[in-house]
């Protein structure tokens, strides 16, 4: 019980405290960011939004929600999926890369300062190997499979 719950308030401390650090110094959410790397990452920066949900572990109703958000501010935007008239396409802008570029090293040093720098390289491999198991375990997009 005493891992359960220091995983369950410590991962969502970090989440709040690198979501604050963005918040403050880009005006980005960690889930704002977290959709820009995805779509960054893809071939022409563009990627269906039922897959894009997946990868961020997203209902497709935040997401859309979320989308919105990131349209308004020019940094993504919707597009009819060009091998299926029904599908929506979600694609990075160039104002959401130049915006990603400027926060990325300020999400760097958060992970780092907030959790990476607190690890021996040995337990920095023995994270790895957890969180590889539990993502192995649970069901997810075939996508995120490691």
């Amino acid at each position: 019980m005493r891992a359960w719950r220091a995983y369950i308030i410590g991962t969502e401390l970090m989440r709040q405290q690198l979501h604050r650090e963005l918040q403050e110094a880009h005006d980005l959410t960690i889930a704002d960011y977290e959709v820009l790397v995805q779509l960054s990452e893809r071939e022409g920066r563009r990627m269906r939004m039922s897959e894009l949900a997946g990868r961020i572990a997203s209902s497709k109703s935040r997401l859309s929600h979320q989308i919105s958000r990131l349209e308004k501010a020019g940094l993504v935007r919707r597009t009819t999926c060009p091998d299926d008239a029904r599908g929506v396409v979600a694609e990075l802008t160039d104002a959401g890369l130049r915006s990603l570029a400027t926060a990325a090293p300020t999400h760097v040093a958060g992970v780092r300062r907030h959790l990476i720098d607190l690890l021996t390289p040995a337990e920095q491999d023995t994270l790895t190997t957890i969180f590889e198991r539990v993502l192995a375990h649970l069901p997810h997009p075939a996508t995120l499979t490691p």
